[in-house]
């Protein structure tokens, strides 16, 4: 080895080692806020500070030095509970997204439910999602599954959108979907309601995706020690997702950013 070629393998050793420490001071800023992102995701989050250090990086050296020190996302495990109680002298709605090409925001939304565990007892997370710009757009939470949190969520998301967004508000054929309070605020807002026709998960499957992020990725599945402190954590969790998460099918912008540059577009 010539002295050269031993200088210059050193200076770009030192290099990779100053470059893989500000690499992982990245993640682990980023990781604060979205916890449970993945390696690409985590690396396009970060890409402006390290082109602003010099550093050029693909996603099979950031995904080994995720590996080198231990910042890769470990599969959890899953499980489900029930929240779904369909009342059979309601007639459901047809689905009405089943082959509908949905191509801009206000166009339909869905909507679901989910439980958060507490020492105190269980609180129920309504959610409303736009199917397009896939933002939440209204939520409640509530200590039972009465339509009333429906309804709040409902009212919310209608705020959000403005009185002239008249979308197709899609959910389950869960008895608070169907009830007559429910529908007949949606009549009044002149929004129309959509359910899964044999109450097969993936004819809600955004929805459903929706509760598995919220809870996988920013631990809305742990038992919180109160029910206040259940609601400061969907609180967080839910502008966070709209904020600082990219969507691959939004070409990596949050949910926010997109919706706000197709208003500006249009």
């Amino acid at each position: 080895m010539t002295r050269q070629w031993f200088y210059s393998s050193e200076q770009a050793r030192v290099r990779k080692e100053i470059n893989e420490d500000l690499v992982v001071a990245l993640v682990r800023q980023e990781r604060k806020v979205n916890p449970r992102a993945g390696a690409k995701k985590v690396l396009i989050a970060i890409r402006s500070e390290l082109k602003k250090a010099g550093i050029n990086i693909g996603i099979n050296r950031f995904g080994n030095v995720l590996k080198k020190y231990n910042l890769l996302i470990k599969k959890r495990k899953s499980y489900r509970c029930c929240t779904t109680r369909q009342d059979p002298s309601l007639i459901p709605s047809p689905n009405l997204v089943k082959d509908l090409t949905i191509d801009s925001p206000n166009q339909a939304v869905c909507s679901d439910i989910t439980y958060i565990y507490t020492k105190e007892g269980f609180v129920y997370l309504s959610l409303m999602m736009d199917m397009y710009a896939k933002d939440i757009v209204g939520y409640d939470v509530r200590d039972d599954l009465t339509t009333e949190g429906h309804l709040a969520a409902l009212k919310m998301a209608s705020k959000k959108l403005g009185p002239k967004a008249k979308p197709i508000a899609h959910s389950d054929r869960g008895c608070q979907y169907a009830s007559h309070m429910y529908r007949n605020l949606l009549d009044t807002l002149g929004w129309r309601s959509s359910m899964t026709e044999e109450l097969h998960c993936y004819e809600n499957g955004m929805a459903e995706r929706l509760n598995g992020i919220l809870k996988n990725e920013y631990f809305l599945d742990a038992i919180f020690k109160t029910k206040e402190e259940a609601r400061e954590a969907i609180k967080t969790a839910i502008w966070t997702y709209n904020y600082r998460r990219l969507h691959e099918k939004l070409n990596y912008r949050t949910p926010s950013e997109f919706r706000k540059s197709f208003e500006g577009a249009a």
